[in-house]
């Protein structure tokens, strides 16, 4: 049941992300143009539409802005107090051959790198969370500790390295932090993905400092802006997806 609740959400969201939600609309459009014309059209119309719209800069940036609703610490003054810093993980560099090993892919190393920042803020002991997906990969969280102590030089205290999804970092980091008498926590992930992080770990008794990084931030508009980019799809699959994990965890 466990495999089953991680799975079937990640299953589901491939076919409701782009660009496979894009395909899947076009080609039921192209199915349908002799046999329901006005359906068909509609269908190619509608999925014309929404390719626009899942890869224009102007709004997809703008609707991720939105999902950013947790501030940043405020980098002129010092933090509040905490007694630990929990790292959350979010992707694997597989069989890296510049590494000879698994490591952290470049969305992780954009939270790894703010958490060793926080480290020589606060000097308070750091976990990293985060497992494998398949038997016989390395856990994330072990490539996150690898990283950290090698290539920014910050020790890393404790590892989980079981968990597979947000609620799990939580679930699974508790008894480590609890046995510590640890009750409140900085707590670093994307500000995309702040919101649901925070929530689950207060679900468990923690009080919550969030330390967000990587928010959406442009200098002025342009043209291009409104001009599909491909690169933009990956940043509407990442939004599409914390707005489809919002509502498991809610529903859930």
């Amino acid at each position: 049941m466990a495999n089953f609740d991680v799975f079937l959400p990640k299953f589901v969201a491939i076919f409701l992300l782009p660009p496979l939600n894009v395909v899947a609309l076009g080609v039921c459009g192209a199915s349908l143009r002799k046999r329901r014309p006005r359906l068909g059209g509609v269908l190619l119309i509608t999925a014309g539409l929404l390719f626009y719209v899942l890869s224009a800069p102007i709004i997809v940036r703008t609707v991720r802005s939105h999902f950013e609703t947790i501030p940043p610490l405020d980098p002129t003054v010092a933090p509040p107090p905490a007694e630990a810093i929990v790292l959350l993980a979010g992707g694997l560099y597989h069989k890296a051959p510049e590494y000879g090993v698994d490591t952290v892919d470049g969305y992780v190393l954009e939270r790894l790198r703010y958490a060793a920042r926080l480290y020589r803020l606060t000097g308070k002991p750091i976990l990293v969370t985060g497992g494998s997906w398949r038997k016989g990969m390395r856990p994330e969280s072990h490539a996150m500790k690898e990283a950290l102590e090698q290539d920014f030089r910050v020790p890393v205290q404790w590892v989980e390295d079981r968990s597979r999804t947000t609620f799990e970092n939580a679930q699974l980091s508790a008894p480590i932090l609890q046995q510590q008498g640890i009750h409140t926590i900085y707590l670093v992930t994307h500000a995309l993905h702040m919101e649901r992080a925070r929530a689950t770990f207060e679900k468990l008794g923690f009080h919550v400092i969030p330390a967000p990084t990587m928010y959406t931030t442009w200098e002025k508009t342009t043209v291009f802006d409104f001009l599909p980019q491909s690169s933009t799809l990956a940043m509407s699959s990442a939004v599409l997806y914390e707005w489809l994990g919002r509502r498991w965890y809610a529903w859930k």
